[in-house]
């Protein structure tokens, strides 16, 4: 999506030392997972750049390598759940089948069910209530193990009497009809399970958004439009949309490998700047989100320094947990220079930390930028029931987001 979207405003591959002017538009794409977009600025790289980046993956449940079995007539997906969630909270919920599968001949099949009005959907079982009492004594974490996550994806046999798992069977020879792969071709795949929900609307006076995937999706359209809408700046600008964050930024896909440096240091080759010099003179802002302040649970929060919603975009000078462990925490002058920016074109702003001292933490991919000698803070959108298979945010928060984003490439910092 991010790709065609580009492609649309003009935006073309990025080509090693080719030469480039202020206003072309550049991308590169990473394996179908990640992209990064670039719009030529006025002043050489030797400057540094202005930098955004925002990851696009969000908690999930991954299909395991051999996901079909039948058990007692029903079949089911095993799978191997993605990032931090509450596992209780995945059961009884619709639930979407998205990813690619490479066939045995090589072909590649994009598979999508369950998003489209009148597609089938999908669900974790869980116990009725009358049933429940022996798991109702168990801690929330045990309640529902990664383990019990099986997919339900069908009930009837082949029809044929004499075969053993005929259940499973029959929605293999579904699955083959319609997509023409085998069940030998799951070893090749990458499917996921997320939630089947709409955007929507919330609340009567409608000034809150509900969906799957805020976290980072929310920081990463108010990125791509910021990017989208960004002419000829006065400093390079590129935004970063990566991928694995919810998982600790590790792969080739992630922003803790090289892929990003390897871009800047081809963008410096290409105005005959070393890459070394781009970095250290770049700044960034890492977009990602924050907890909301939720007065339900107000005893994991420090009100004084929590961010709210409606209150604009939120600054996190620090992620990391306990004694800041695992942050970049940015400089005082860095902070100065942001909130400089943001109050002279009119942004609504906030700060906030992840919970209390010693109960909260987190991380964001901001401590690998840092690690590239680059200037960062986070900056994004605050939200309630992160992680949920639904989640709420305020449509003037991620407006503020977006605009945030977008002073910060159109102006100097």
């Amino acid at each position: 999506m991010q790709k065609k979207a580009a492609e649309e405003k003009g935006f073309v591959p990025f080509e090693r030392n080719k030469k480039y002017k202020a206003g072309d538009k550049v991308y590169v794409y990473n394996r179908d997972k990640a992209i990064i977009l670039a719009v030529i600025g006025k002043k050489s790289p030797a400057e540094g750049v202005h930098l955004a980046a925002a990851h696009i993956d969000s908690p999930r449940m991954d299909l395991k390598p051999n996901p079909l079995y039948e058990s007692d007539e029903l079949a089911f997906f095993k799978t191997h759940y993605y990032g931090g969630i509450k596992k209780y909270q995945w059961t009884t919920i619709p639930l979407a089948l998205h990813g690619v599968v490479m066939r045995k001949d090589g072909a590649k099949v994009d598979v999508c069910v369950g998003e489209e009005e009148g597609d089938p959907q999908f669900c974790v079982t869980d116990l009725l209530p009358h049933l429940a009492g022996g798991q109702m004594s168990k801690s929330a974490s045990t309640v529902i193990t990664g383990e019990l996550l099986n997919i339900l994806i069908g009930s009837s046999a082949f029809d044929d009497e004499d075969i053993s798992d005929s259940v499973k069977l029959n929605i293999m020879n579904i699955i083959n009809e319609k997509y023409g792969f085998i069940e030998d071709d799951f070893l090749s795949a990458e499917l996921e399970l997320v939630p089947a929900f709409k955007a929507r609307d919330v609340g009567f006076d409608r000034s809150m958004i509900g969906s799957y995937g805020h976290d980072d999706r929310v920081c990463a359209y108010a990125e791509l439009k910021a990017i989208l809408d960004t002419k000829k700046p006065e400093y390079t600008s590129v935004a970063i949309l990566t991928d694995k964050e919810e998982t600790g930024s590790d792969g080739n896909t992630g922003l803790n490998s090289n892929y990003l440096k390897y871009f800047l240091c081809d963008l410096g080759e290409c105005f005959g700047v070393d890459g070394r010099q781009v970095m250290s003179n770049s700044v960034c802002l890492s977009a990602d989100v924050n907890a909301a302040y939720d007065p339900n649970f107000a005893d994991v929060y420090e009100k004084n320094n929590s961010s709210r919603l409606n209150y604009g975009a939120v600054i996190t000078k620090y992620t990391g947990a306990r004694g800041k462990g695992g942050t970049s925490d940015a400089s005082a002058e860095f902070m100065y220079r942001v909130r400089n920016l943001l109050d002279t074109h009119n942004v609504l702003w906030q700060t906030g930390e992840l919970g209390k001292v010693d109960i909260g933490g987190g991380g964001t991919v901001a401590l690998y930028i840092a690690n590239l000698d680059i200037d960062v803070v986070d900056l994004g959108v605050p939200v309630l029931s992160m992680h949920a298979p639904w989640e709420i945010v305020s449509k003037i928060d991620a407006y503020m987001t977006y605009r945030a984003v977008y002073e910060f490439f159109a102006n100097e910092l």
